[in-house]
């Protein structure tokens, strides 16, 4: 592997004195030009000596440049090499938009809808109606065209796994010029893209898929809370737009996907999600963020699309040259679903009946959970529940052999949808493609090896997540504890050693050990209790304690 990582002219590194060293490659290259030491740096190999890019990427003692470090240490190299840059400007030179084998659907006015800064736009959406139902086109990148199996670009690909998500930072699976130009479906600029073509019902239930390769030109990029200002009558200057009707028709297949979701007893989770980001000032920062309508329509378009491609390449007929990859989530274990039950059962004796989940009257899991009360006092503890709800849960994992994916209710699911940010998008989009052809090739061993690059990566993923959170975790108890913050926080499980609370402001999670409890005795789940911190223990573990008269 070093060998290939080491065909590298142009790398990141950090400063260190006059020289810049590749924490990548195990080398260490005199600077041309003088930089800060400590700094971390872009810089291209001239001879024998190494030339900044541009201007520091990160600078000393930095929040940015503590998660250069971590990326580091965990081999995630934001540089490419050689091979990989040169068959980038090969394909620039030659994209393949004029592939005779492509429908020309740029006169439809897709859209792309995503996060504001987003840049990797993977997916682009088109709906009609269709008599009582609607038509739903939902176009993705077709990375696989790009990415050839056996290339360098697949290779580095797969060595990566995935794109991996640091606050302020993004290690790319595929080089920039890819997945935020060439492949990525940019405004008004012709594009290469898998098309899944669905048919929906008046339930919204998808009564047909047919999947082609096209050439699709979109309309704007839009953001999640932009749409929602438009559909809801905010954003007057788009009615005009050719793509206004799709817009206004998402929040109807939305809302009909959801309904659906919910008669096939999907458990869906009311819950914020935490952010940890950078500051101008390039210091962490820690905040709640609430997704909108929009947001979650586009959710379900995204979960239909990966749930009919698993379907289709598990449904191939004579197709069955393909090997398909599942992303398999069973369902809870039966022990930790009584073990909830009784625990809802001791809540509803103190609480009151309300609480009870009616399992033996066949009440479902997603019923109960979707009449909870989420406003006023026992806002805290529908929360708490809902979180002992989501830790019963099993992890999911990719696999080759066809399973339930019971966090989103079907019977197989892929993952189509980011294939510029995960190998197994790129292997799947290449199956589906090959099934199209009736043509392709059988390879076990590069199955199982996306499938372990895919695992590791979600993997590395939460470790990745859960140290940036310790870092910015780290700032804010600093400054806490200097200042003598106390902050409110809700109990959200309770064992003999610990007690764990989310926070209220910002929603993170802590334990409370007993020992550090004083005489604070009794707390149950959905409890409020003030806390400070008091210090770190020898284990470089944060104390919190109550803060008893607060």
């Amino acid at each position: 592997m070093l060998a290939y990582m080491a065909q590298a002219t142009r790398f990141v590194g950090k400063v260190v004195g006059d020289d810049v060293v590749d924490p990548y490659r195990d080398r260490r290259v005199a600077l041309a030009v003088p930089a800060e030491d400590g700094s971390w740096v872009e810089v291209q190999l001239e001879g024998d000596r190494a030339r900044p890019t541009g201007e520091p990427l990160a600078a000393p003692g930095s929040a940015l440049a503590e998660l250069f470090e971590l990326a580091a240490a965990n081999g995630l190299d934001p540089a490419f090499p050689d091979p990989v840059r040169a068959e980038v400007e090969a394909w620039a030179a030659s994209p393949g938009l004029d592939d005779p084998e492509l429908e020309d659907l740029e006169g439809l006015p897709f859209v792309t809808i995503d996060n504001e800064g987003s840049r990797d736009l993977d997916q682009a959406l088109l709906i009609e109606r269709d008599g009582e139902g609607h038509r739903v086109r939902y176009a993705i990148a077709d990375a696989s065209f790009y990415i050839a199996r056996h290339s360098a670009l697949f290779t580095e690909a797969l060595r990566r796994g995935a794109s991996y998500y640091l606050p302020g930072y993004m290690v790319p699976m595929l080089p920039r010029e890819l997945s935020e130009g060439l492949v990525s479906l940019n405004a008004e600029v012709p594009r290469r893209a898998v098309v899944f073509d669905m048919r929906l019902d008046a339930a919204g239930a998808c009564v047909g898929t047919r999947v082609v390769r096209a050439r699709i030109r979109s309309r704007a990029k839009l953001t999640y809370d932009g749409v929602q200002r438009f559909i809801d009558g905010m954003e007057p200057s788009w009615a005009g737009e050719d793509y206004a009707t799709s817009l206004r028709l998402l929040r109807e297949v939305g809302e009909r996907r959801i309904a659906d979701a919910n008669a096939r007893d999907v458990v869906s989770y009311r819950r914020r999600t935490v952010e940890v980001g950078l500051d101008d000032r390039r210091s962490f920062v820690i905040y709640g963020a609430l997704r909108n309508d929009v947001e979650r329509y586009n959710e379900q378009l995204s979960l239909l699309c990966n749930a009919e491609g698993a379907r289709l390449l598990r449904d191939g007929g004579a197709s069955r040259h393909v090997e398909p990859i599942y992303r398999v989530h069973p369902a809870p274990p039966e022990d930790r679903v009584r073990g909830f039950a009784s625990e809802l059962e001791r809540i509803a004796a103190a609480r009151g009946a309300r609480w009870r989940w009616d399992r033996a009257g066949g009440q479902s899991l997603a019923a109960y959970v979707r009449a909870l009360p989420w406003d006023g006092e026992d806002a805290r503890l529908s929360r708490a529940i809902q979180r002992q709800a989501i830790v019963m849960n099993v992890r999911s994992t990719f696999q080759s052999a066809p399973g339930e994916h019971f966090g989103v209710g079907a019977e197989v699911y892929g993952r189509f949808s980011a294939p510029m940010r995960e190998i197994v998008g790129v292997f799947l989009h290449g199956e589906l493609v090959e099934q199209l052809r009736a043509a392709g090739e059988q390879d076990a061993s590069l199955v199982e090896a996306v499938i372990d690059a895919a695992n590791h990566a979600r993997d590395l993923q939460r470790t990745l997540t859960e140290r940036a959170d310790r870092m910015a975790l780290d700032a804010l108890f600093e400054r806490d504890q200097a200042q003598g913050t106390v902050r409110r926080g809700t109990v959200m499980g309770v064992t003999p050693a610990k007690v764990y609370v989310t926070l209220d402001e910002p929603p993170v999670d802590v334990k409370l050990y007993r020992r550090n409890m004083g005489g604070v005795r009794g707390l149950g789940l959905g409890d409020a209790i003030d806390l400070r911190v008091k210090g770190r223990d020898r284990s470089d573990r944060w104390i919190l304690e109550p803060a008893t008269g607060a």
